[in-house]
């Protein structure tokens, strides 16, 4: 058997979980009983169902309901562990990674105890560290690890995992995002479970073949998602993949954010704990915090100062410090009203000029219209309610209010007249979205017209609904082009990203201010309830490009009327003229003229914007 040794004379405190040591391991565990024990099982081709060796944990070890000791043993990579205590055997809930799930969906391993490696895995960051890019210069695609290149259409080599999205890189690089955010990439359990009427588990596969796609549940917090690595290996093995891919992009100047889901029922010092190992060990950008995250907690932790926190609101917690560079406000207003400003209901140009221009000053502001729970963007101008049939739910699932417009026809259709209309509405949100003072977000997929059939809710479809079919990149090659471009030309505007809200005043002492509104009437703004059009001019001389040299002026014409409305144009600067950039309603242009080729308009006091039209004029 085996030979050990407990070394009663380490009295060092350590982290949860496992810690490697001089010849062997401290581990400590959580285990509300009245003893508790490690078990130890052999790796490789000497693995067995049973443990090699089970060392109770010394009563004297303990800390209140902490079970904790050093264990000196030769060779302790030859093991993987676990844990008994209560005449239960429990996979450790801080391990750092573990083996038993590494194929994804299979209803065998729902019983499986998973097993933590005791040796861990040795990884060169050579000189890497998260980026730091600051909010007004981010361009946000959020993505699913497996739905993301699971389709045969993707062009990868593994599909569904890490080292599927680090192939994509050159694809993020000329779309032009700076920052990657990934749904839960914790060892969530994917096959779903329920008790049955004797209080044990049963497979609720079998029952439903549902399974938890999205990952929104509790999970090992400490452990990436084995079924998302490519394979066995060292270099395939969930942990090293990940970390390449988060090296690979940071190379290539992008950034990543993991999301994290929180039921309420993890230890707040556990939470802070993952938080900053997850920074340390993975040099991840940032956390998205989803549910009941102890979001002070981890907003206040010095570690964490310099790490960009994702919340739904910063709102209430009044004991933070009053600004912070690194957190974000991320929630669906700007999805609410910004939908609403697109499908033309009333009394909403107060809210397209508030969502336009907020950029408080204590935290970002991540601004999207469509995210994984809800419409796509194709989606969103194809039907008017929600389709979520394959569910098995009767259609009872899913958000009721999707704020959503089928252009005149409900799903699919081959009439042109339709198929316009919905492009020009994509191309309006676009624009709505990218012209923006906040950080926008791209739910992965819309660059090129994802649709999910109208499934507002595919929490559970793990094939053709979720996954993004890459075809569509040639079908709507005009779309992918128009929301490059508009990136692009983002990027180049400051004005569209200052690094603080426009203040709507002239503080340079110009002749304008930063931004101002207008109405049909040049610097006469009309709010009445039932207005559908505003103008909104930008003053490039309030935000700097990187050569120092002051930006370009813009008048952004909105009309999101089902009829045409002339507009008048401010007054430039002497020597200057009216161009346009954008013109959502041109179809043949795909919407807008490339730098050197915009259309110079003859009549420069006015301009019949068409209807539902977005135009953007450049002063040259």
């Amino acid at each position: 058997m085996d030979q050990y040794q407990i070394d009663k004379s380490d009295k060092k405190a350590y982290p949860m979980g496992l810690t490697i040591v001089t010849d062997g391991f401290h581990v400590s565990v959580e285990a509300a009983a009245k003893s508790c024990s490690l078990l130890l099982f052999l790796t490789g081709k000497d693995r067995g169902l049973k443990p090699r060796l089970t060392i109770p944990f010394p009563d004297e070890n303990r800390m209140g309901d902490v079970w904790q000791m050093t264990v000196r043993i030769a060779d302790p990579e030859r093991y993987e562990y676990a844990f008994e205590a209560a005449g239960r055997m429990f996979s450790d809930p801080c391990g750092r990674a573990f083996r038993g799930w590494e194929q994804w969906g299979r209803k065998d391993q729902v019983h499986v105890l998973r097993k933590t490696p005791v040796a861990g895995n040795a990884f060169d960051w050579e000189e890497d560290k998260p980026l730091k890019l600051p909010y007004e210069e981010c361009i946000v695609y959020r993505a699913h690890v497996r739905g993301m290149t699971r389709h045969p259409s993707s062009g990868v080599k593994e599909k569904g995992t890490y080292s599927a999205l680090e192939e994509k890189i050159p694809y993020f690089l000329e779309l032009g995002i700076t920052t990657l955010e990934l749904m839960p990439v914790t060892e969530f359990q994917e096959v779903t479970t329920r008790h049955g009427a004797d209080g044990t588990p049963c497979g609720f596969l079998e029952v439903t073949g549902k399974l938890n796609y999205w990952g929104y549940e509790s999970s090992p917090l400490f452990a990436p998602k084995a079924s998302f690595s490519s394979g066995a290996g060292r270099n395939k093995c969930p942990v090293y993949e990940l970390k390449q891919l988060v090296k690979s992009l940071h190379k290539a100047g992008i950034e990543l954010i993991l999301e994290f889901y929180f039921d309420g029922r993890e230890s707040p010092s556990i939470v802070l704990e993952a938080a900053r190992y997850w920074v340390r060990e993975y040099h991840i950008d940032g956390l998205h915090l989803v549910g009941h995250a102890p979001r002070a907690l981890l907003a206040a932790d010095p570690y964490l100062a310099d790490t960009k926190l994702w919340a739904d609101s910063w709102e209430d917690d009044s004991l933070l410090p009053a600004r912070n560079p690194f957190r974000a406000e991320y929630n669906e207003g700007f999805l609410i009203d910004m939908r609403r400003v697109l499908k033309g209901d009333e009394d909403q140009m107060n809210n397209l000029i508030f969502r336009s221009r907020r950029r408080p000053a204590a935290y970002g502001i991540i601004n999207y219209l469509t995210n994984t729970n809800g419409f796509t963007m194709m989606d969103l101008v194809s039907y008017d309610r929600k389709h979520n049939e394959a569910n098995g739910e009767n259609n009872q699932d899913g958000c009721e209010y999707n704020y959503s417009w089928n252009c005149g026809i409900e799903g699919p259709t081959r009439k042109k007249k339709f198929l316009e209309l919905r492009k020009k509405q994509i191309r309006n949100a676009w624009l709505l979205l990218l012209l923006s003072q906040g950080t926008p977000l791209i739910l992965g997929g819309d660059e090129f017209g994802n649709s999910q059939s109208g499934n507002n809710n595919a929490y559970c479809q793990d094939n053709d609904i979720s996954w993004l079919n890459w075809n569509q990149q040639k079908t709507n090659q005009d779309l992918y082009e128009f929301v490059k471009y508009t990136i692009a030309f983002r990027k180049m505007h400051p004005v569209f990203h200052m690094a603080k809200e426009p203040r709507i005043m002239d503080y340079l002492t110009c002749g304008y201010p930063d931004i101002s509104y207008h109405g049909v009437k040049a610097w006469c703004p009309e709010f009445d309830s039932y207005r559908r059009q505003i103008g909104i001019m930008y003053c490039g001389k309030y935000a700097g490009r990187a050569d120092g040299t002051p930006d370009d002026y813009f008048f952004a014409a909105y009309n999101m009327h089902w009829e045409p409305h002339d507009f008048s144009l401010p007054n430039l600067p002497l020597k200057k003229r009216w161009y346009i950039a954008f013109n959502t309603d041109d179809q043949a242009a795909n919407g807008y003229y490339e730098g050197g080729q915009e259309k110079e308009i003859t009549n420069q006091k006015r301009f019949i914007v068409p209807s539902r039209s977005i135009l953007v004029f450049i002063g040259k």
